[in-house]
């Protein structure tokens, strides 16, 4: 094959592999049937048990994530799930190594090691790349989580998370005090989801 229709080819390969697989698909449903109309996800972001992932309006979920929902996934009105997150709802490798073949012939409840738990991750909170949520997590309004973070845990409204394990590193009414000083146009629209727990005027 010609070396000029060898480069045609793969870039029309590649044309159609991101028109098929890598585009954001606009429009979901929520659990109650109500429909979102601004949802984006990724068509490479895998969903486990997909009936147990209640989801809000105006959320991002971009390339290659894992959420395992099995035991509930709540996420809120705007919030941005970057690349190569997972979120996870239980972990079972403590009771695999102590349990071995039998693991499986044990409930869920029965096997020692196991954790389980729901996630909630609160509305316009930011979960940055290769970042992990794991099980009994919850975010509070206004998170935003650093890269490369490992999140278990309670964490309140508007706070920077990063680590890990991951705590609180700051807040991030700070930046949207300083963006909020030079655009007052949209303390309005601001407030109205952060409430009057936003920065200071």
């Amino acid at each position: 094959m010609p070396q000029w229709l060898r480069v045609r080819l793969n870039r029309w390969r590649r044309w159609l592999w991101h028109r098929l697989f890598f585009r954001m698909l606009f429009g979901e449903q929520a659990l109650d049937g109500r429909p979102l109309p601004f949802a984006r996800l990724s068509p490479s972001t895998c969903i486990e048990h997909e009936d147990r992932l209640a989801m809000g309006n105006h959320v991002f979920i971009g390339h290659f994530n894992f959420i395992e929902a099995s035991h509930g996934v709540r996420i809120d009105d705007g919030v941005q799930i970057t690349n190569f997150v997972s979120v996870l709802t239980h972990s079972s490798h403590r009771s695999l190594r102590l349990m071995g073949e039998g693991y499986y012939d044990v409930p869920v409840d029965g096997r020692p090691g196991f954790i389980s738990g729901p996630v909630h991750i609160g509305a316009y909170s930011f979960i940055g790349p290769h970042s992990v949520i794991e099980a009994n997590t919850t975010l509070g309004r206004g998170c935003l989580v650093l890269s490369h973070s490992r999140v278990r845990g309670q964490f309140p409204d508007f706070a920077v998370i990063g680590g890990a394990p991951a705590v609180v590193v700051g807040d991030t009414r700070d930046g949207d005090a300083a963006l909020l000083a030079r655009h007052p146009e949209w303390r309005a629209h601001y407030e109205a989801w952060a409430g009057r727990e936003g920065p200071a005027a």
